[in-house]
């Protein structure tokens, strides 16, 4: 696994798929060209183990989002290729 520090405000370029209401991993579905995820060297397919120091294995889709959305200036992921 490795970490990203990605820097706000958003957008951060990047979609997400999965979630527990989906019974898959969150992971990076889609990425902006040149966005900051990409930048910053997030995969499509990479698994988002973390978003702010809290565990994704029991969030949904929209918990997820909004954790991201909470964020404000400083995301900060931790990612299993």
């Amino acid at each position: 696994s490795y970490k990203v520090m990605l820097n706000g405000p958003a957008p951060w370029g990047f979609r997400l798929q999965g979630g527990k209401d989906f019974s898959m991993p969150l992971s990076i579905s889609r990425l902006t060209p040149g966005g900051k995820a990409a930048q910053a060297g997030v995969g499509v397919g990479d698994w988002v183990l973390y978003i702010d120091g809290e565990s994704t294995s029991s969030m949904t889709h929209i918990e997820a989002q909004n954790r991201i959305r909470a964020c404000g200036d400083r995301l900060c992921l931790t990612l299993s290729r």
